[in-house]
């Protein structure tokens, strides 16, 4: 059974190892945030849930204190799904190849920001299909292996909190359909590209 990891928040994989779709188990969320939803969230599913503070700390100080927690739990997997911190290139090394990002756009259009920014500049840019991409993290920002990506249609009349709304059920999809892969080891990195194995 693959043990997750999750920087952030985690309802759509809860769901699915709650209903045998993934056998895999959530052994810690950690957040820089004290009352982030996603702490409240593990705890009513007895999840271990970390508070790290990060004022006043290096970034490499505050991973550390991650990485700390994360093997205690013989963490395999890192989810950062809505995380909003750049992790430091120690963090990076540490975990190559296991940390997945989900970002709210088809990488490498609109990488870099984060959240709603992107959806507005999305919105701003007049391109008729969007989407999000999961991929490996790298030292630099969005720009690691692509492992998938999923495309949503943007509406007439669409609106940045409406965009985020459908982008991240397709982000729920495909993080759910990733996690079962890397499970059981069909996905592997050659340098930037990463292949899925059938069957």
């Amino acid at each position: 059974m693959l043990k997750i990891g999750v920087l952030a928040s985690t309802k759509a994989i809860i769901d699915a190892i709650n209903s045998k779709k993934l056998n895999a188990i959530i052994s810690v969320v950690i957040s820089n945030k004290k009352d982030a939803y996603a702490l409240e969230r593990a705890r009513s599913h007895n999840i271990r849930a970390v508070f790290i503070d990060s004022k006043g700390k290096e970034r490499e100080e505050f991973d550390k204190e991650a990485a700390e927690v994360l093997d205690k739990e013989s963490v395999e997997l890192i989810l950062l799904i809505g995380y909003m911190r750049i992790l430091s290139p120690w963090f990076v090394r540490k975990y190559k190849n296991r940390i997945i990002n989900v970002h709210p756009s088809l990488l490498p259009a609109f990488a870099g920001g984060m959240d709603k920014d992107v959806h507005q500049k999305v919105l701003n840019s007049g391109v008729k299909v969007t989407g999000c991409t999961l991929h490996f993290v790298d030292e630099s920002v969005d720009s690691g292996p692509i492992i998938m990506q999923k495309e949503v249609n943007i509406s007439k009349g669409e609106t940045a909190d409406s965009l985020k709304e459908k982008v991240q059920k397709a982000e729920q999809e495909i993080i759910v359909n990733a996690i079962d892969l890397f499970g059981k080891g069909k996905i592997k990195v050659e340098g930037k590209k990463v292949f899925i194995e059938n069957g």
